[in-house]
């Protein structure tokens, strides 16, 4: 379950990229719309988040992948949804709202996951997310799992413009 000092902290930086962007929205990943859901929250880095985006996640017992490690599926989830604030922040900072009859502005077409070492079960991890390629059509961002100063998993990430098929 999400630790309360990390939430705390957490509080004290204001709104979250996805509940200031997307506050109702289910993802068990990122949404806050899901209780049960994993509750990521991911923050601006530098002026207006032109440094990329941050987050911390502390993952809950449930997340072992049974030999006492975080599980490949659940990184693989918080990268996939740390590299969406990015997108959404990067969307809204050019004026990409979601096209008529779409949700989210952008959705994923893609994600590349290299795990490089194991990352802990019972210790807070950092996420970064920089997108790294970006035009109406799609954006590439490139996110990173660290513990102790190590990359533990990193990801290329694919994002293309939701576009509702009538």
């Amino acid at each position: 379950m999400p630790d309360t000092d990390v939430d705390t902290a957490v509080a004290a930086r204001g709104l979250s990229i996805q509940e200031r962007l997307y506050p109702n929205l289910p993802c068990f990943g990122c949404g806050p719309g899901n209780a049960k859901g994993l509750q990521l929250k991911s923050y601006p880095l530098g002026e207006g988040g032109d440094g990329g985006v941050t987050a911390a996640f502390t993952p809950w017992p449930e997340h072992d992948n049974g030999l006492g490690y975080l599980n490949g599926g659940i990184i693989g989830t918080v990268l996939d949804c740390h590299s969406a604030a990015a997108v959404m922040l990067e969307a809204e900072r050019r004026g990409w709202p979601p096209l008529p009859g779409a949700d989210l502005s952008y959705v994923t077409a893609g994600l590349d996951v290299r795990y490089l070492r194991p990352a802990p079960l019972h210790e807070e991890v950092e996420l970064f997310a920089t997108v790294t390629e970006s035009d109406e059509p799609q954006m590439t961002v490139s996110i990173e799992l660290r513990f102790d100063g190590k990359v533990r998993a990193q990801a290329e990430a694919l994002w293309k413009r939701w576009r509702p098929r009538t």
